[in-house]
């Protein structure tokens, strides 16, 4: 099968301890079977969000995964209802690096907005820049998954994928959480 490789960013969620939320998103992205490559770090948009963010940039064959499933896994993984003081540093965005993204988006999220209690704050923003995370916190789950913040916050997520989207995990990747 040929590869259709393309990108988006997400961006979500608050940092906690040594690892990042996106370094949370990395690992939930990184198991699965479609996506290339996942990077790591801080996404600037345009205007008012113009400063950096936490986010990732996940590189996907497109003929094996949707846009609408990442975007679902997105906001499944990560807190998109709730507003919070940090917004502004860990916004809950889909940055787009094309109109036809853009547009595209504008109707998943009014579809998905019909399927969650509460309302979505995820915006759909133009990507501008990225710069990678600190080689530290860089694919912090898989070198450390016994860590406490990997066993509270990731392997829920993990888990969640595991059970609601099994047919795009790659289960050598999570064969640890089925004990």
């Amino acid at each position: 099968m040929t590869k259709e490789l393309s990108k988006i960013a997400f961006g979500g969620g608050c940092s906690r301890s040594e690892a990042s939320e996106s370094g949370v998103h990395r690992s939930c992205f990184s198991i699965l079977k479609a996506v290339e490559k996942v990077e790591q770090g801080y996404v600037a948009s345009t205007n008012e969000n113009s400063d950096f963010s936490e986010a990732v940039i996940v590189h996907f064959n497109r003929k094996c995964i949707t846009l609408q499933t990442l975007v679902e896994i997105h906001l499944l993984t990560h807190n998109s209802k709730s507003n919070h003081s940090m917004r502004k540093k860990y916004r809950s965005a889909i940055y787009t690096f094309n109109e036809v993204q853009f547009e595209t988006l504008e109707g998943l999220l009014r579809e998905f907005q019909k399927k969650f209690n509460g309302e979505l704050i995820t915006q759909i923003l133009p990507f501008k820049d990225f710069e990678p995370s600190r080689a530290q916190i860089t694919n912090y789950y898989f070198k450390n998954p016994e860590k406490p913040f990997c066993e509270t916050f990731i392997n829920p997520k993990l888990k969640l994928l595991l059970n609601q989207f099994s047919g795009f995990v790659n289960q050598n990747k999570v064969g640890h959480l089925k004990n």
